[in-house]
């Protein structure tokens, strides 16, 4: 099997998994009950907390255990509104974000708020000029992806924290789930209040993740009962899932922080130069975009249909995001990009983990050659 399809969800690490099943065995008390059990549990997830706090290097209690990228980026968009609305409802994102952004701010609007969508470059960016040029007296809120699910395109969030720091009633949240472990993120002292990260895309597990909530960003909380996780995301803690989550976190950090780990940007690179030879592509991901990300578009042919001849040959990848893969209209980010509706409806996405080969990019370019090929002589 050749598993391109990696920013959809990546196969969990055999040790996170051992990880979680050892924890569900022996420390499956409640961390909030006061008998010993509970206790250690309680410690247990309080070692996770600290530790998943050093590895993206914040304080210990600006980490808030979430079950993955949309509850977080739900908790981080809602929470702040929610609690800051008597000041201002006005929100900034851009116009080619994950569902879990975009559905959330559209969601928002029949609720009152406003909401600006700055338009994206080619390469699907904004500047922190932009940014702050769409700053007005009522706004509260700027929401957006770090790297970009479908294409790749990395936002320059650490400027825009930056400039935002001169405007200290705005708060600034990071979409960081495409990112972490692949390309380098800063939070402290960069002007970014909350950031959204997931397990199961770093070979962790479903259902786990971490909000990172500056300790001056406040949170009108979504789920109400007993004041878990700082009030702010109330219900029974999945100590398991919080210590699974930090073992890949470290693991993928290891693989991050590894000087002569350049398979990611080999495996890019590779690919790139393939399909930027093939003249029935169109590639929409940005040169210098993540090295993980490739996107590229076949006209005139379904994406349905290659990814059913590739998967024929146990060679797996995606159209867009995962979680509107199944919509069969086009892609909101690439026409965003100002791609025309032929090149935004056939998009496919090649996204790689550390674990893939050059071997397997060599196998997965033959068999789209053949794919493309056949479709032709079909219509022939």
């Amino acid at each position: 099997m050749i598993y391109l399809d990696n920013s959809a969800t990546t196969k969990p690490h055999p040790d996170v998994i051992d990880s979680f099943t050892k924890v569900s065995t022996h420390y499956f008390a409640n961390p909030s009950s006061i008998h010993p059990l509970g206790g250690q549990a309680e410690k247990l997830l309080e070692t996770a907390r600290r530790q998943a706090a050093d590895l993206i290097g914040v304080p210990k209690e600006a980490v808030i255990f979430t079950s993955g990228g949309t509850e977080g980026n739900n908790t981080a968009i809602k929470g702040v509104v929610l609690e800051h609305q008597s000041r201002g409802k006005h929100i900034i994102t851009t116009g080619a974000e994950h569902p879990s952004i975009h559905d959330t701010c559209k969601s928002l609007e029949k609720l009152g708020f406003e909401i600006t969508y700055l338009p994206v470059s080619t390469d699907g960016t904004v500047t922190a000029a932009e940014v702050e040029q769409a700053i007005r007296k009522d706004t509260i809120l700027v929401t957006m992806m770090h790297v970009n699910n479908e294409i790749g395109s990395i936002q320059p969030v650490e400027e825009i924290g930056n400039v935002l720091k001169k405007h200290p009633k705005v708060l600034f949240h990071v979409d960081a789930v495409q990112g972490l472990g692949k390309v380098p993120l800063t939070l402290d002292d960069t002007g970014i209040d909350l950031c959204t990260f997931s397990g199961h895309k770093i070979h962790g597990l479903k259902g786990t993740g971490l909000l990172y909530v500056n300790h001056t960003a406040k949170l009108y909380p979504l789920l109400h009962g007993g004041s878990q996780e700082a009030g702010i995301r109330s219900g029974t803690e999945n100590v398991a899932g919080a210590v699974s989550f930090v073992k890949a976190l470290r693991l993928i950090k290891e693989k991050q922080n590894n000087p002569q780990n350049y398979i990611l940007k080999s495996l890019h690179d590779k690919l790139m130069q393939a399909l930027s030879q093939m003249e029935d592509i169109e590639i929409n991901s940005p040169e210098q975009g993540a090295s993980h990300i490739v996107h590229f578009s076949v006209p005139g042919v379904k994406p349905e249909v290659i990814i059913h001849s590739l998967s024929q040959k146990d060679i797996y990848i995606s159209t867009k995001s995962a979680c509107s893969s199944r919509d069969q209209t086009e892609s909101h980010v690439l026409a965003a990009c100002g791609k025309t509706n032929e090149i935004a409806s056939s998009g496919l996405r090649v996204s790689f983990s550390y674990e893939n080969t050059e071997a397997e990019v060599d196998a997965f370019v033959e068999e789209l050659q053949q794919a493309i090929q056949q479709f032709k002589q079909v219509l022939r």
